[in-house]
């Protein structure tokens, strides 16, 4: 038990900075007129998508034998994208945020605020990277500035969206819990997983899909809902860049 909890810790740590997070959220949002949650919406968003240039910047470190790194994530991007919508991810992602409102009587805008905040708390490379690093070395670094990260964005987030975002701490401790737990298995495949460029693939292509996060979440501060990126859909592409540089390599 000792083991599996230190394997695990960054992540038991994240998902209590969501929680709380929330927490501060729904007490401090509750008492903000909607033109300052608006606002402020737009703030996050613009922050969201300056990290995800900055993740998309890795990019520029790879290049293969046929193509650069932006053209694997492009490529990558169109193919997940394709598979995401035939799955129809965006939709399971919204019943499974149907299931939970329901189960635990959320009103308002609680499936929107579960998808985008498990999609922003899960999608890059301190998730990835952090997660590795705890599983195989018991240093949990990373993950506990994630941690701090994200729950500074979920105060943020639950201000405007509700309750919905303190259940993304389930996609966290499922998707950063069992990388770490499988860790192990990777660590043949992923020697440094900071340098790995199948690492880097994964960040530059998971930059983008945050990019389209930043996007929403300013266009849900004009109040335009209909116009969102379906970054839920594009989620198969950080498994077919990773393999599509492989191939090209």
């Amino acid at each position: 038990m000792i083991e599996l909890f230190a394997r695990t810790s960054g992540t038991w740590v994240n998902v209590a900075t969501v929680a709380g997070g929330t927490a501060l959220g729904l007490l401090v949002g509750a008492r903000l007129p909607e033109k300052m949650g608006r606002t402020l919406m737009q703030v996050l968003g613009l922050v969201t998508a300056y990290v995800g240039l900055s993740m998309a910047g890795s990019l520029r470190s790879i290049e293969s034998a046929r193509l650069p790194g932006v053209m694997v994530a492009l490529v990558g991007l169109a193919l997940g994208g394709l598979v995401g919508e035939a799955l129809g991810i965006e939709e399971r992602l919204g019943s499974l945020g149907e299931t939970l409102r329901r189960r635990f009587r959320g009103s308002g805008r609680f499936t929107e605020g579960f998808v985008t905040a498990s999609l922003l708390f899960c999608v890059g490379p301190m998730a990835i990277v952090g997660s590795l690093q705890n599983g195989l070395s018991h240093k949990n670094a990373i993950l506990v500035l994630k941690a701090a990260l994200d729950g500074i964005a979920s105060i943020a987030l639950s201000g405007v969206y509700g309750i919905g975002v303190g259940f993304s701490a389930l996609t966290v401790l499922a998707l950063q819990g069992g990388l770490s737990l499988a860790a192990g298995a990777l660590a043949a495949s992923l020697p440094d997983p900071s340098t790995d460029p199948s690492v880097l693939v994964i960040t530059g292509t998971g930059g983008l899909m945050i990019i389209g996060i930043g996007v929403n979440l300013m266009v849900a501060g004009l109040g335009v809902e209909d116009r969102r990126v379906r970054v839920g859909a594009l989620l198969p592409a950080l498994a077919i860049a990773p393999v599509l540089h492989a191939l090209v390599h």
